[in-house]
């Protein structure tokens, strides 16, 4: 089978635009860079993706909204550290056709801003609470840096929940339930993260405290798929959500978002994908299933009528499959599906038939293997599953071989992936490590772990919890 020109072993970053190109994800020729078109196959990929996450939100009874583009600048201008850690970033609207606006609109970065107004209307009282609300929408970011497809643009698909509650006890169970909102979903997509809580210096403008979610990309570097943020009481107050409380007294509720963007898609190719093309996990890829009929003359019949039974069979079970029927050679199709990442590819001929068998081959490992028709749906079926472990397994194996806890400078020099370092939380030392690393700041681990034997490897005081550094997307 043909391979990208490029390899991924040789190139991580080059290779990952040739694919995206290859297997017609986006197309990157509309004429604002980083606002890229989204080809029917990656539209798909990305509807996929959001299905999954819709599930998980109705499961915990979050309500999907829709809120408008536009924000006037007054609502965005009212919590300071907010507009101080995007103002940079957004995009005006000064004029409505040849008039000029009164006041000026953005375009949203995020949807606080525009959210939050609303929320004091809703929220009167304790009996509104927890108010829980998601929406997957456009946001649009001002970036400076070289874009990339999915990874940095400047329109972004985006995931964000926003959340009120009574009191930070209970904003802080929420904050629990997306942390197992997010193990659960990255399970089935695949994606072995770790979270960790940024640095005070690098959180949510705005937030009390910010947990990162990211992957470690072939490249060895990290991609911050999405975030979780506590609030506390930071934007009801200058948003005015207060409600009632069972005494009668009037309190300001407390908040919680968590967002997520386009860039899942980014770590689905990167990390999966290899040098014939996507593979892309069971649970969101477009097709799961692809039959190929292997068509010889005067038999073409009943190769057909198979392909068309097993088809049918694997639709009655919610497999997404298709049996491709063109006229040209199998191999091209073989090469096309390869290249779509479907994950299992069923082939079938006139030998197949008078043995009663189907072949499988799967698109993670190549591996080929006859299966009796009678069990063919049940094992396509487990298959799938299998797939999808191993596409786990392995990703979570680099992860794992590229995460490092070190004591001293030197060795993080030497160490490639994410190196935890003991830290004594100064800004000044992390800030100073990164540019000898020539890294980022990732965050510390959100669990427990025993620091106090070891002293920062700059100050050398004694370190009070570990810093993650990586060099990031």
């Amino acid at each position: 089978m043909p391979e990208t020109k490029i390899k991924k072993n040789e190139d991580f970053n080059e290779w990952y635009n040739e694919i995206v190109e290859l297997a017609e994800l986006c197309d990157k020729r509309y004429p604002i860079k980083g606002m890229n078109v989204w080809r029917p196959y990656g539209w798909k990929l990305m509807n996929h993706v959001d299905r999954l996450i819709r599930d998980e939100m109705e499961k915990t009874s979050h309500h999907e909204v829709y809120f408008p583009l536009l924000i006037p600048e007054s609502l965005f201008k009212k919590e300071e550290e907010h507009i101080e850690g995007f103002g940079s970033e957004v995009y005006w609207i000064t004029h409505a056709g040849e008039n000029e606006l009164e006041e000026r609109w953005l375009l949203r970065p995020t949807s606080e801003t525009a959210m939050y107004p609303v929320f004091s209307l809703w929220i009167r009282s304790h009996a509104d609470l927890p108010l829980k609300t998601f929406q997957i929408v456009n946001t649009f970011r001002y970036e400076t840096k070289q874009t990339r497809a999915f990874i940095r643009v400047r329109e972004i698909h985006f995931f964000e929940a926003h959340t009120c509650h009574e009191d930070f006890k209970d904003a802080e169970k929420q904050i629990e339930e997306d942390k197992a909102i997010a193990n659960r979903l990255f399970k089935r997509l695949c994606l072995p993260f770790i979270f960790s809580k940024r640095p005070d210096w690098d959180k949510f403008a705005g937030a009390f405290y910010t947990i990162s979610i990211d992957v470690l990309m072939p490249s060895w570097r990290t991609l911050q798929l999405g975030s979780i943020h506590q609030y506390r009481d930071n934007f009801s107050k200058p948003y005015g959500i207060s409600y009632e409380t069972e005494d009668g007294k009037h309190t300001y509720v407390h908040q919680t978002t968590y967002g997520m963007s386009e860039r899942i898609l980014g770590a689905l190719v990167g990390i999966h994908s290899d040098n014939k093309g996507l593979v892309i996990p069971p649970a969101v890829a477009p097709t799961q299933v692809i039959i190929i009929p292997v068509i010889f003359k005067g038999k073409e019949e009943k190769v057909l009528e198979l392909c068309d039974m097993i088809c049918k069979k694997l639709m009655d079970e919610d497999v997404r499959v298709v049996a491709d029927k063109r006229d040209i050679t199998p191999g091209s199709k073989y090469y096309d599906w390869e290249l779509k990442g479907v994950p299992l590819r069923v082939e079938i001929g006139p030998k197949d038939i008078e043995k009663k068998q189907i072949v499988l081959v799967r698109r993670d490992t190549g591996k080929k293997k006859a299966v009796s028709q009678e069990s063919a749906v049940k094992t396509i079926k487990e298959e799938l599953v299998t797939i999808s472990k191993n596409l786990c397994d392995n990703a979570k194996k680099f992860l794992d071989e590229n995460m490092h806890r070190v004591h001293s400078i030197e060795e993080a020099k030497d160490k490639k992936g994410i190196v935890e370092l003991p830290w004594c939380k100064s800004e000044d030392c992390a800030l100073e490590i990164e540019n000898i690393l020539d890294g980022n700041t990732i965050g510390e681990p959100i669990e427990d772990v025993e620091c106090k034997d070891y002293s920062c490897p700059l100050c050398g005081k004694t370190a009070e919890t570990w810093m993650r550094y990586a060099k990031t997307y």
